[in-house]
């Protein structure tokens, strides 16, 4: 591990958070998202028959774009340092067009021997339920 590395990930404690992302999801960002998966379940991108049909408040936002949040917080906090080495979460409760969603982590284990750090992440809507909870491992950069 490089001494900056190892500096970084001497200094690490469980309980330590993640800085938290903040994500206001839109009708363009999630049909841009759902086109790039080929995703076309009406749900994401037609109003009416979410409502009316499927019976849903409003666009449901897509389960993946939620995993990618969870990927985009850890990778932010991480850097240069290392990379992710396992990601898992589940979404338990459906989100919708208007929710604002924050997504974060805290420290769960520190594995010195590995140079893995275990991170609870989730994401959370306005009124600070859990709505997607995970789990990542990242690895820090060194030989070994």
């Amino acid at each position: 591990m490089t001494t900056v590395n190892a500096e970084r990930f001497a200094g690490l404690r469980v309980g330590e958070q993640l800085p938290d992302r903040e994500y206001k999801p839109d009708n363009v960002q999630l049909m841009l998202y759902n086109a790039a998966l080929w995703n076309g379940h009406r749900i994401h991108f037609d109003e009416p028959y979410a409502k009316n049909v499927e019976g849903y408040p409003g666009l449901v936002i897509a389960g993946p774009m939620l995993g990618d949040w969870l990927h985009q917080c850890v990778e932010e906090w991480l850097g240069e340092d290392g990379h992710i080495f396992s990601i898992d979460y589940s979404n338990r409760v459906a989100t919708y067009i208007g929710d604002v969603l924050t997504a974060g982590g805290e420290i769960a284990a520190l594995r010195p021997e590995a140079r893995e750090v275990e991170i609870d992440v989730y994401i959370k809507n306005q009124s600070g339920d859990v709505v997607t909870p995970g789990k990542v491992v990242v690895r820090f950069a060194g030989n070994g």
